[in-house]
């Protein structure tokens, strides 16, 4: 197949899943096309198989701001035509799944049906979508696609609650690719972050209020009067600077480091021994499988997608959003018992191999077929 992707080319999970399903299908002969304003973050390599399409967008000065939806609506209809696309799969609804509507709509003009698949991230239903002045938008551009997919049943449900939304949403979760993430032998990098033994715990985020990432150092502030330990706040945001002055004021931030924007995520991982998740929302916590592939327990909240990710009590534990003491209790519960930590770690593997790539990528394959197939026989679905 020849399969064009849109996504947001950026470190956060739409863009990570976008990227690392467009290289997987690379891999296994199909021709992709990704289209956006700039080169993913993980498109990272060289294959026969891998194409990108940059979006310009105008500077004219008519335009208090830049309008990249009709620029990648104007960019989608060339793609199409001259690399003659089977399908266009769109990850997040604003603005993409709007700008392929309106790419299919000008490509019906030139006598081509483009079939378009949306995946449902999250905070495009639920933040950015529910805000009323986008709310139209989003219902009629999920309605209008030919195929629709959420991460999570839980992003399911709410799709389904808070919009008025006629199709139907297949729920294909998020995925890993165990041949990446992975133990890895990075004896010297921890020698290095903890030289007296003390255990590592991880968080990893874009540092948003969503995220709550002043819980996870009050989380290690509780956790470090029982337990010698060290943290790492991996990734960048606007609540970066706050968190560091939390960590001053608790007394805590000679025992934590925070590393910014990191691409080989999982040598990080590789030396953790806990990672802490309390976020407000989360689909479906991708970050959470990365280091559950690691063989990294996780502490995380209850919300969203999570308890679907992350078994309580077996991988790790689950707490009400913002409940900082019950996290930090589960933390050192796990963290005090080397046998039942080296259990836990074992328990989150196996998880994580439930999501590995190999498994969820002909899902997606055959979905491509099944819309693909329908959109052929669908008449009435030419407007």
């Amino acid at each position: 197949m020849k399969i064009g992707i849109v996504c947001y080319p950026t470190f956060g999970g739409s863009g990570v899943v976008a990227t690392e399903l467009g290289k997987a299908l690379a891999d296994r002969g199909h021709q992709v096309h990704f289209v956006t304003y700039n080169q993913p973050a993980r498109l990272d390599f060289f294959s026969a198989n891998l194409f990108y399409h940059e979006v310009s967008v105008s500077n004219y000065p008519l335009f208090d701001y830049p309008p990249y939806e009709l620029a990648l609506a104007s960019r989608l209809v060339d793609v199409v035509r001259f690399e003659k696309l089977d399908v266009l799969h769109v990850h997040y609804a604003i603005p993409h799944a709007s700008a392929a509507f309106m790419a299919k709509q000008i490509l019906l003009t030139y006598g081509i049906y483009i079939p378009v698949v949306t995946t449902l991230h999250g905070t495009d239903i639920t933040l950015v979508g529910k805000d009323r002045t986008f709310k139209p938008v989003v219902t009629f551009s999920i309605n209008k696609s030919d195929g629709v997919t959420a991460v999570s049943e839980h992003l399911r449900n709410d799709t389904y609650e808070f919009f008025e939304i006629e199709k139907d949403i297949k729920v294909i979760p998020n995925f890993v690719d165990l041949t990446r993430f992975s133990l890895k032998a990075k004896d010297h990098f921890k020698k290095a972050i903890a030289p007296e033994g003390e255990k590592i715990l991880v968080h990893t985020s874009n540092f948003r209020s969503v995220k709550r990432t002043n819980d996870v150092v009050e989380i290690f502030a509780k956790v470090v009067k029982q337990i010698p330990s060290k943290l790492l706040m991996v990734g960048d945001g606007k609540e970066r600077a706050d968190c560091e002055q939390l960590s001053r004021d608790l007394g805590v931030s000679d025992n934590v480091r925070f590393l910014g924007k990191q691409d080989a995520i999982e040598e990080i991982l590789s030396v953790a021994d806990l990672f802490i998740m309390p976020s407000q929302s989360e689909s479906f916590g991708l970050a959470a499988l990365e280091a559950m592939a690691c063989k990294v327990p996780v502490i995380s909240s209850n919300a969203g997608g999570l308890p679907e990710l992350n078994v309580d009590g077996v991988t790790g534990f689950l707490k009400n959003v913002g409940d900082v003491d019950g996290m930090a209790e589960r933390a050192i519960y796990i963290l005090e018992d080397e046998a039942r930590l080296a259990q836990f770690k074992d328990n989150a593997l196996a998880r994580a191999k439930e999501f590995d790539l190999t498994n969820i990528l002909p899902i997606y394959e055959n979905f491509y077929v099944e819309v693909i197939e329908s959109c052929k026989s669908r008449e009435d679905s030419l407007i």
